[in-house]
């Protein structure tokens, strides 16, 4: 079948270049994709065309909390049920959603857009930090939680925003990290088991 798909030239090739630039998406992956999209029907193809086009035409970035919405503020901004004196600092929207899924948290959110990165050359003004502190300023908030990954570059912006907000009389908490349910304790790497160990609770 490669075979018969290869002499139609630049279009396939096209396609294949622009799937593999999606990420998790390797030569052989872009491959498979782009000749299921050509042996499926024209309709299935425009209806993947269309979802694509219209996410890009109706979402957009939430101007209170930056997750993704589609109405003029995001559906957790606009619940009235949800707890305002609590925000939730993520690095990405796509961390809401893993939150979210956990229906553990009922607070506010606030995404960063990234994290403090040196080596890329991001640091606090390219981030959504500056809007963070215009939303602490209405006293409102009275718990802001770090959620970024445990990672260095996650550790880091926690600890810049820790710095910067405690002056203003607001509680600051880290998620915290350490081995996951069902794990086996001589699996786990030595950060790992060093943040389970410091995360220790009273039983």
């Amino acid at each position: 079948m490669a075979e018969t798909y290869a002499s139609d030239g630049h279009a396939l090739q096209r396609l294949l270049d622009e799937l593999g630039r999606l990420p998790g998406i390797g030569p052989k992956s872009a491959q498979r994709i782009a000749y299921y999209l050509l042996e499926s029907d024209k309709a299935e193809a425009e209806r993947l065309a269309h979802a694509i086009l219209e996410v890009k035409q109706e979402v957009h970035f939430c101007p209170i909390c930056f997750n993704y919405a589609t109405a003029e503020t995001c559906d957790i901004c606009a619940d009235p049920t949800r707890d305002r004196s609590e925000i939730c600092v993520v690095a990405e929207p796509r961390d809401v959603d893993a939150i979210e899924r956990t229906g553990s948290y009922h607070g506010l959110y606030h995404v960063l857009g990234g994290v403090i990165s040196p080596m890329d050359k991001i640091g606090p003004d390219q981030l959504h930090v500056r809007e963070l502190m215009r939303r602490l300023g209405d006293k409102e908030v009275q718990e802001v939680i770090l959620a970024t990954s445990p990672n260095v570059e996650g550790e880091t912006t926690a600890s810049y925003l820790s710095r910067t907000i405690k002056p203003l009389g607001i509680t600051v908490s880290r998620l915290a990290s350490g081995l996951p349910v069902g794990g086996d304790l001589e699996y786990a790497d030595e950060v790992t088991l060093g943040h389970a160990i410091e995360a220790r609770r009273t039983l």
